[in-house]
Parts: C-alpha cells; sequence; structure tokens
C-alpha cells in the first residue's frame, strides 16, 4: 500500500467504500417521512374537530409534533425511525426535535438538570436566539412599513 500511485489507490478505495442503495434509501425515506407527516395530518384534523381555528391548529400541530419527536428521541426509538428512514426522519419538524433533545440525553449521567436539560439548552441556544432574533427584526419591519396603512 507504501507504494501505491494515486490512481491505484482511487481504484482501491472504490473496491473498498460500499455502494449506497439509492433506490433503497429513497423508499425508506419516502416511507418514514410520508408516515410523520400523515401523524402530523392526523394531529392538524383532531385539533380542527376541537374547533381550533387555523391558526391554533398550525401551532398546536408543531407543538405536538416537536413533543412527540422529542418523546421519542428520548425513549431511544428516533434513532431507530432514523437508521431506517435517513432523511425522511431528518427533515420533518420531528427531525429538528430529535437533533435538539439527542445530544442532551449524552448528558443523562450528568442528571436532569444539570446533564440532559443544561446541554439541551446549550444546543437550542444560538437556534432560539437566532429565531427570536430574526422574528423581532421582521416584526419591526412589518410594523415601519405597513404602520400607516
Amino acid at each position: 500500500m507504501d507504494n501505491m500511485t494515486n490512481k491505484e489507490y482511487q481504484e482501491y478505495l472504490k473496491r473498498k467504500i460500499p455502494k449506497p442503495d439509492y433506490l433503497n434509501n429513497s423508499i425508506r425515506a419516502f416511507i418514514v417521512g410520508g408516515t410523520i407527516c400523515l401523524i402530523g395530518q392526523i394531529v392538524r384534523n383532531m385539533l380542527f374537530r376541537f374547533g381550533f381555528n387555523e391558526k391554533e391548529v398550525v401551532t398546536g400541530t408543531a407543538i405536538i409534533m416537536v413533543f412527540l419527536g422529542s418523546l421519542l428521541t428520548g425513549l431511544g426509538i428516533y434513532d431507530k425511525i432514523g437508521k431506517f428512514g435517513g432523511a425522511g426522519a431528518a427533515i420533518p419538524i420531528t427531525g429538528f426535535a430529535n437533533s435538539i433533545v439527542a445530544p442532551a440525553m449524552e448528558y443523562k449521567r450528568e442528571g436532569y438538570l444539570f446533564g440532559v436539560a443544561a446541554k439541551m439548552f446549550t444546543i437550542a441556544g444560538p437556534v432560539l436566539v437566532y429565531g427570536i432574533g430574526s422574528s423581532i427584526i421582521v416584526g419591526l419591519l412589518y410594523l415601519i412599513f405597513t404602520a400607516g396603512r
């Protein structure tokens, strides 16, 4: 291996690196992502049946889906879903919840308050700061440009 040329090394890598099964991965992502979206639609329909208006339904659906993603991550189930479904599990809002809760769960042995909770807010901090900051800027711009109308 020490005497390989660059071309020989590239050919060696091609033989050793497993080829992804794009069709199978796409089907799995479609199934998982579609199932998550189906659950979201069921939650949405149930909230409408309880008499909530459109704005309340949108907010409630997002909250419930984030909660479910966080709960499944905490129980160790979402990791299995992610391994099976790949991007299908990462893209919906439940994937966002998983990305915040999963690293925090690594600190469970340090306790729930100083381990999990502290690490969760360390990870979520930049997301919250930029999200809240951006919403304030957009709100101020909206106020400035629509105040006289």
